[in-house]
């Protein structure tokens, strides 16, 4: 016969080999939720001062600005009245080809800023060594902006997949192009504050609601089958 305290010694042996294999699958769950596996953690949308800079081309023999040198002067004027601060800088290229045309359309840039709101105290003239046979004229401020982390980052081989998590760069390429999406980067800090209540037209609209005559429906049924 089987002896009786070997048998209960190996039920022993068996209940604490079980609590040990249990003990050790929660300790490895926990340990692996831990890591973030999700690409807004991986490659958040942060918010910060930043240099903006907006080229202007020109030519060789450009004398004023034509529409689509203005239209770029605007664009900037408006993301810089919208999340920029500080000084503009207009940086005129030098020792190009096209250095001559640039300089005299310095002017015309300038009385184009002040046009659109931008303060004389707020305009700098600068020059910089240029490089290439057309150079353009750069605008250049600060301005919050809505960035995330560099893509292209590949720490580990792709399909090393054992984990099932996602890949380094996962989801890097989407959030940047959201984040420049963006018009206003405050946004992502909380909503805005809701516009001023129209008294006028909602008195209007009340008194619509409250003496508009209900429309009486004939007794009919809800489907009409007569079909002549």
């Amino acid at each position: 016969m089987f002896d009786t305290s070997k048998r209960c010694g190996l039920k022993s042996v068996l209940a604490i080999l079980a609590v040990s294999l249990l003990a050790g699958c929660a300790q490895k769950n926990d340990t692996t939720a831990s890591i973030p596996d999700d690409y807004r953690t991986n490659h958040p949308i942060v918010i910060s001062e930043q240099e903006q800079v907006a080229d202007i081309p020109v030519g060789h023999a450009d004398t004023q600005l034509s529409l689509a040198q203005r239209s770029i002067i605007q664009h900037a004027i408006g993301n810089y009245r919208s999340n920029g601060s500080g000084v503009i800088h207009i940086l005129v290229p030098t020792g190009s080809p096209n250095a001559r045309a640039a300089a005299k359309l310095k002017n015309d840039i300038a009385a184009t800023l002040r046009r659109g709101g931008i303060k004389p105290f707020n305009i700098s003239s600068e020059t910089y060594q240029a490089e290439g046979s057309s150079a353009p004229v750069r605008l250049s401020f600060s301005a919050m902006t809505a960035s995330t982390n560099q893509c292209g980052q590949w720490p580990k081989d792709i399909l090393d997949t054992a984990d099932n998590k996602h890949y380094a760069n996962y989801g890097c390429a989407s959030q940047n192009n959201l984040a420049a999406q963006i018009a206003n980067p405050a946004d992502l800090l909380g909503p805005r504050a809701t516009a001023p209540i129209d008294a006028e037209r909602r008195g209007f609209i009340i008194d619509k609601y409250r003496t508009a005559a209900v429309p009486v429906m004939p007794n009919r049924s809800e489907v009409d089958y007569n079909l002549d």
